[in-house]
């Protein structure tokens, strides 16, 4: 098991404490994340991290696919790992109604289709084997729908991608945790813990099979996102991890 620190940037008025991110590094903790809701976004945050440490990972957890077209997501992951000696990782998910719709202002849909095609998308930019084409239920490349102008062209990236590049996602049902062991490199398991991995075994095991490459848990990432509150006053310390998740099951 490896250790990660996942950064809270909640409230109105928030600091990247960079003393404790040089302290996890010294220490030789593994990786280090920055996540968006309805705030501060996850890029930015982690920009700011990579920039001032030499060798510990640093990823999105996660950036919000709606909020982003996959491009854009693709132009991200490329800039931040080539300026960062390849430490990036890109971690996405579909997010939840609440903000998809209330913040994003688009329909939230089918979440595991659009990871699908959001994933493939960016594999193929990061390849970079020829000009992007693609079809699907929320994306198309070049776009010929409604208000299209007809000079969209088929464009490839005009930097070279790292087609090893990982990419992560988030999930919260059995679905999610198997579509990302299908077309992902590794998982966050939202509301479990590294003590009750079997919850999550039979779906991960369904999605390698699916994949038909050979995947398995030797070269695909578990990374539960655990929540630690430390205090003496446990009605206190139990607030933070009732309001998120209020925030994921509630609305």
């Amino acid at each position: 098991m490896r250790l990660g620190l996942q950064l809270s940037l909640a409230g109105p008025n928030f600091a990247i404490d960079m003393d404790l991110v040089r302290e996890a590094e010294t220490l030789g903790f593994d990786s280090v994340w920055t996540g968006e809701a309805y705030g501060s976004d996850s890029v930015t945050p982690i920009t700011w991290v990579l920039a001032q440490t030499a060798r510990i990972k640093a990823g999105t957890a996660i950036m919000q696919m709606p909020g982003r077209t996959p491009a854009m997501a693709a132009m991200t992951a490329m800039t931040l790992q080539a300026l960062s000696g390849g430490r990036f990782i890109l971690g996405i998910g579909p997010s939840g109604p609440q903000v998809v719709e209330g913040w994003h202002g688009v329909p939230y849909g089918k979440p595991l289709t659009r990871t699908r095609e959001y994933i493939s998308i960016i594999r193929k930019i990061l390849a970079r084997e020829s000009a992007v084409e693609f079809k699907g239920e929320y994306y198309e490349l070049p776009y010929t729908g409604p208000g299209a102008t007809g000079l969209g062209k088929p464009l490839r990236s005009i930097i070279k991608g790292d087609p090893s590049l990982k990419i992560y996602t988030a999930a919260i049902s059995p679905n999610g945790v198997r579509t990302s062991a299908e077309v992902a490199d590794g998982v966050f398991p939202f509301f479990t813990d590294p003590e009750n991995f079997e919850v999550f075994a039979g779906p991960i095991e369904e999605g390698f099979s699916k994949a038909r490459t050979g995947k398995s848990l030797e070269n695909f990432e578990v990374l539960p996102l655990v929540q630690v509150t430390i205090g003496d006053d446990l009605e206190a310390c139990r607030l933070p991890t009732k309001q998120f998740l209020a925030l994921y099951g509630g609305g």
